[in-house]
């Protein structure tokens, strides 16, 4: 089939991979405009604009999927399918009429479970046991398509929502691709999703992440880790903003804390929760590296009076 693929972050491009190596013609990509990324906040192509580009495919950057600009230059494409992966915006009427076999979205989660911005996320803030990932036939309601196809993933006790959305990115490429194989073959048919089991992931921002040490340690973990690598969760100490890495369960004979004080040793530092403490992992003062705990707690010189907040 002759494809438009749709996607933006560097979620995408093992999908993206996946097409261009297989007998489909990618015949262009769209992708956000160029935006500002990295410490030096310089304005960058898009990693799905970058690889397209190197692979000589057309690629197209459309302020709004509405601008007539775009749509004419779709439908000159008429390509006979649009495959997306976390394309970043939502598609009109106008744009969902021109591919004869809709537009194609691989969803990571087992739809309805998690519609929208941030599955991964919240099924890690959710204790969810088992995800995945979906391909279904996008209209305009928000992730509510029928379904193509489904892969589960189990959750580890350890993952952050940047490993667990590594490990579906490539196996939903697999998927995508063989969904795109059964529509050019006419043998897969998209089933309605079932009216049970609907939830909602709204996206995480900043302030979703701030650690509350009053909360128990179980939930701590789960936010940590959830909002690994973003929006990249924090507390304060001292005034300043304080980056967290993953945290870990204190052993079972450590003496209990109140919520957010600390107590360094020579190789590890707890903090206290509203249950049992946890272990922190990396830290990340302002203007500094990343480093370990126990090396942070030395050269700040924490006391047992010291805690976050």
């Amino acid at each position: 089939m002759k494809l438009v693929f749709a996607g933006t972050p560097d979620t995408a491009l093992p999908s993206l991979d996946a097409l261009l190596a297989s007998e489909h013609e990618v015949a262009a990509v769209v992708t956000r405009p160029d935006g500002r990324a990295g410490r030096g906040r310089r304005v960058a192509a898009s990693p799905v604009a970058e690889r397209a580009a190197a692979a000589g495919v057309e690629v197209l950057k459309p302020a709004k999927v509405r601008d007539p600009e775009f749509l004419d230059r779709l439908r000159k494409i008429a390509p006979d399918c649009c495959p997306v992966v976390a394309y970043g915006a939502l598609l009109p009427r106008e744009a969902l009429d021109v591919p004869r076999h809709g537009w194609v979205n691989l969803h990571f989660s087992l739809l309805p479970a998690w519609r929208g911005a941030a599955p991964v996320q919240r099924a890690i803030l959710h204790g969810d046991d088992v995800t995945g990932a979906a391909t279904f036939e996008i209209e305009e309601g928000l992730d509510t398509g029928p379904v193509y196809g489904v892969l589960t993933e189990p959750i580890r006790p350890d993952d952050t929502s940047g490993d667990l959305l590594g490990r579906l990115a490539v196996a939903g490429a697999g998927l995508l691709l063989d969904t795109m194989n059964g529509i050019e073959a006419g043998v897969l048919e998209a089933r309605p999703q079932p009216a049970e089991g609907v939830s909602h992931a709204a996206k995480l921002n900043p302030e979703d992440a701030r650690v509350d040490w009053t909360a128990p340690a179980r939930h701590i973990d789960r936010l940590v880790r959830a909002c690994t690598p973003a929006p990249g969760p924090w507390t304060e100490f001292r005034g300043a903003r304080l980056k967290l890495g993953p945290v870990r369960p204190a052993p079972p004979d450590a003496a209990p804390l109140p919520p957010g004080r600390l107590r360094a040793g020579k190789n590890e530092v707890l903090a206290g929760t509203a249950t049992h403490p946890v272990v922190l992992g990396d830290v990340q003062p302002p203007g500094k590296r990343p480093m370990p705990a126990a090396a942070w707690a030395r050269g700040a010189a924490i006391t047992d009076e010291d805690a976050l907040h």
